[in-house]
């Protein structure tokens, strides 16, 4: 059995959980954020406490290629990723963005292959069954869209994934919290200016509870998971470091039963059993001999 290192399993764990519990938050804070203002705000700030706190550690400044890569990375994953499910969430109901997202881990991982790096057969098996489970989770819920929200969804992932394996196989970043810093300023001034550009406007008077949620997804949201999502994409396989997709929905009906007062069908628990096998089998492959715990 491989086991994994404790940093590993530790990034694994803030990213489910915090990454589960930002569905909420998004939902209270687009009470008073406009969606591009809200990502953009969210990632500035946070990317600037990071910077800030990287500098008071002595850490170097990235250099122009380092902060060129970091700025391609955070492009992909918070310009377009983000920016774009901002968009599709206007058009398409909460379930079948549950399912588009649950596709994310089989194209990370063929974006993977095509740079060299293949899942094996028992990762494949993993996807696929968290695939089902995720699809079986959100059959409860009601699927509608419109086209231009499905295109927005499906170039988000896609998005989201190739920034994910560019910062595995081909950019250079500037190490540690630096390069974090560097992807989440760039791709907050991008989102930032897209506000601006549509006009955007707060909805409504901010208030405690409305920046209490603003707050947790700058400080759990970007600063804790984002950074842990990164880590792993340098520890682990693409199949493992992507099942945040398979868990997260699992982790928000949870806090849903245990603080909203929602009940847990047969169906769902069916479905959180297969989910967590299908994590079982990426934690166990064998390609995850390939982690360098730091």
């Amino acid at each position: 059995m491989t086991k994994l290192p404790r940093p590993v399993l530790l990034a694994l764990l803030t990213v489910y959980i915090v990454w589960g519990s930002t569905y909420f938050a998004i939902h209270v804070a687009l009470a008073t954020f406009p969606p591009f203002m809200l990502m953009g705000t969210r990632f500035l700030v946070a990317g600037s406490l990071l910077f800030c706190w990287q500098k008071w550690r002595g850490a170097p400044n990235p250099s122009l290629k380092e902060w060129r890569d970091g700025g391609i990375v955070g492009l992909f994953l918070l310009g377009g990723g983000m920016g774009l499910t901002a968009v599709a969430q206007q058009y398409v109901s909460s379930g079948l963005t549950a399912v588009f997202i649950a596709c994310s881990p089989m194209i990370l991982s063929l974006c993977s292959g095509f740079f060299g790096d293949w899942p094996n057969r028992r990762e494949w098996i993993g996807i696929v069954i968290g695939f089902c489970g995720a699809i079986l989770l959100a059959s409860g819920a009601e699927f509608h869209a419109q086209p231009i929200g499905l295109i927005a969804l499906f170039c988000a992932i896609l998005s989201w994934d190739i920034g994910s394996v560019l910062s595995q196989k081909k950019l250079k970043m500037a190490p540690g919290g630096m390069g974090f810093a560097s992807e989440m300023l760039v791709g907050g001034v991008f989102l930032t200016a897209v506000s601006l550009l549509r006009g955007e406007h707060l909805l409504a008077p901010v208030n405690a509870v409305t920046f209490s949620a603003w707050a947790y997804l700058v400080v759990a949201g970007s600063l804790l998971a984002f950074t842990a999502y990164m880590y792993l994409l340098s520890k682990v396989n693409s199949g493992l470091a992507g099942s945040y997709a398979y868990v997260n929905p699992v982790i928000a009906v949870g806090l849903g039963v245990m603080f909203a007062g929602e009940s847990l069908t047969m169906r769902e628990g069916i479905a959180i059993v297969i989910i967590l096998g299908s994590v079982a089998l990426l934690t166990l492959s064998k390609s995850n001999k390939k982690s360098k715990a730091s």
